[in-house]
């Protein structure tokens, strides 16, 4: 059966140039007579628009299908421990070295091991990428399409139930996060091929169709690119992967440790919708490792990562100590954490504010780049409608294993994110500009257990209001009625992240809220929770020292990993040097040119030489 996007390639063919295997665009090439002046446009791709839309949630009731198939997925992985290999160019690679990767609710649990990829494998591994991208540039963008659009077919189908059960596993998120985050995957490479249609599309200006043509192709970034993916999105993970591949680029992926499972099954998955071998390579490493080996490799191309703060700035600075190294600028696009808000107004809707605050905060543990861990709230509001509410529900939340139905959020994703957000209880508890209203405990004799922690800081110079927790920590601040520009101009200056978030009717106050907030987050939402943005609705990713700002979900993002080529071709070109202005003759102009032979004048005549003459 052909697929949606090979169906919508066919119908909407529009070129007659052989071997041109994609549509052009409607009204491009309309004129025969400049279409038979050139066959250029073979070099380019134009398409039809394409409409799009998000991949809808299942709901996994009890006794429906996707219940009954997500509970044998989940059987399969618990019943052993899957090796996950290391595959450089299609071929698959096993180190003596093994490392496990468990369950974070269950520590003593394995279910995945895998090993990490040597330096020498790594050398071999960037020839093997840098020999694949030559390769992979030469494919039409139309062939890269149809591999996304199947390969979003089958995540959605055939691998989407073992991907939720990886997600939930592996990553310790409950059912709801996971088939979300599965989703969200589906959207990346569903649309990502549209929004590439998008770009592809743009044609040069042409206002003299009749002396001239410009093309412009999209080309991949010569060399290769690094991948350095997080554990809390398995979406993010494969789009940090896939979107430079998409683009004509080949990439070495490490995934994170602690989403090697999840992971490996989308590898997997674009394996089987046809991906070629050696374009993306599942690279599991140690982290300094395979950073020193790619920043000190002179076919570097780009690295796109999504992490801390702190790790950004290493790679920074390695690609700033070995910039005479490379062949290429090295793209550096990358997204962090940062400390995201939930600012309420006094006439806000309180149970609102609430309700969007708890789920913003503390669903998968606040472990989200866009969890909300400041929550600034007007005296008018606090005791009267949200301080009793607030604390009520946050303190019944129910914290187990993530396979739990009614689990909200589960344990930690490691013992190094524990340990932080361990030594940051201890802080909250000796710091007297920190009043504990409920929480504070952790556990980690079974799993990363840390239960749901609201804190009101009295200080807004502490520490704790400007850096991110990424944990169940909630901080509150109550602000006076009557201070509210300084609060706001305060918050602007302090709490620079993903996203922020406004509650209020007053229409005056949120005009404000948006001039106020421009520079310090990436995304300003109203009235709704600072998490789930979703791809092509809310693109996501913020600037400042949080990162590059470059846009998930949407094309500006695809268009940090191409590097475009324009063509120009004249079809009636300039043969004189002189411009009419300068009034240069005519003989003049023709000095150098070739001169045409002077047409013979002989006429009949007699021959009135003798024979002593030389014929």
């Amino acid at each position: 059966m052909m697929s949606k996007a090979a169906l919508c390639i066919a119908l909407s063919m529009r070129s007659t140039l052989p071997r041109h295997g994609a549509l052009i665009k409607r009204g491009v090439l309309a004129n025969a007579s400049i279409r038979s002046k050139s066959d250029r446009a073979r070099l380019v791709e134009h398409f039809d628009p394409v409409s799009i839309a998000n991949e809808k949630l299942l709901d996994y009731e009890n006794g429906s299908s996707e219940r009954k198939e997500l509970e044998s997925s989940l059987q399969k992985i618990l019943s052993t421990v899957k090796h996950v290999p290391i595959v450089i160019d299609g071929e698959e690679h096993k180190v003596r070295n093994e490392l496990l990767q468990i369950l974070p609710y269950n520590i003593k649990r394995p279910i995945a091991r895998y090993g990490h990829a040597s330096h020498g494998m790594l050398e071999m591994a960037i020839e093997k990428t840098v020999e694949a991208q030559e390769r992979w540039d030469r494919t039409q963008l139309s062939e890269r399409m149809y591999i996304w659009q199947r390969a979003a077919e089958m995540i959605a189908t055939k691998y989407r139930f073992d991907i939720v059960a990886a997600t939930m596993l592996g990553q310790g998120k409950t059912l709801r996060q996971a088939e979300m985050d599965v989703a969200e995957l589906v959207d990346f490479m569903r649309i990502s091929p549209a929004f590439l249609r998008d770009v592809a599309s743009y044609e040069p200006i042409n206002d003299c169709p009749d002396t001239q043509r410009s093309y412009m192709r999209l080309r991949g970034l010569t060399g290769f690119v690094a991948a350095i993916s997080p554990f809390n999105y398995t979406s993010i993970a494969a789009n940090l992967a896939f979107t430079p591949a998409l683009m004509g680029n080949a990439v070495m992926w490490k995934p994170s440790d602690s989403a090697i499972l999840s992971n490996w099954y989308v590898f997997q998955a674009m394996r089987d919708a046809g991906l070629p071998d050696g374009v993306v390579n599942f690279i599991p490493s140690e982290e300094t490792t395979f950073a020193a080996a790619v920043t000190q490799h002179s076919k570097l191309a780009g690295i796109h990562f999504t992490g801390t703060a702190g790790v950004l700035k290493v790679l920074w600075q390695l690609v700033a100590n070995n910039i005479n190294v490379y062949e290429n600028y090295p793209r550096l696009v990358g997204d962090s954490g940062g400390k995201n808000f939930h600012f309420v107004h006094s006439s806000a809707d309180p149970e609102t504010a609430v309700a969007c605050t708890i789920r913003a905060a503390f669903e998968y543990a606040g472990q989200k780049c866009s969890s909300c861990s400041m929550l600034y709230v007007p005296q008018s509001l606090w005791e009267s409608h949200i301080k009793k509410p607030l604390l009520e529900i946050s303190s019944k939340l129910f914290v187990s294993k993530a396979t739990y139905c009614e689990c909200f959020y589960s344990a930690l994703i490691n013992r190094q994110a524990y340990n932080r957000i361990y030594m940051w209880l201890r802080y909250i508890g000796l710091n007297p500009d920190c009043e504990l209203l409920t929480g504070g405990t952790c556990s980690r004799k079974q799993g990363y257990y840390v239960d749901p922690t609201i804190v009101q800081v009295h200080d807004l110079n502490d520490r704790i209001c400007r850096e991110e927790l990424l944990g169940p920590i909630l901080c509150v601040h109550v602000y006076a009625d009557e201070e509210l520009p300084q609060t706001m101009a305060k918050v602007a200056e302090i709490n620079h992240g993903p996203i922020g978030s406004v509650f209020a009717s007053d229409a005056d106050f949120i005009d404000e809220a948006c001039r106020v907030f421009k520079f310090n987050v990436g995304n300003l939402n109203v009235n709704d929770k600072s998490t789930g943005a979703m791809v092509a609705r809310q693109p996501f990713g913020a600037g400042h020292m949080t990162g590059t700002s470059d846009k998930l979900g949407s094309p500006h993002s695809l268009l940090r990993w191409t590097s475009p080529q324009v063509i120009k071709e004249s079809f009636k070109p300039h043969v004189s040097v002189y411009y009419p202005y300068m009034e240069i003759s005519e003989h003049v102009q023709n000095i150098g040119k070739p001169q045409p032979k002077p047409e013979s004048k002989l006429q009949p005549q007699t021959d009135s030489r003798d024979d002593t003459q030389v014929a």
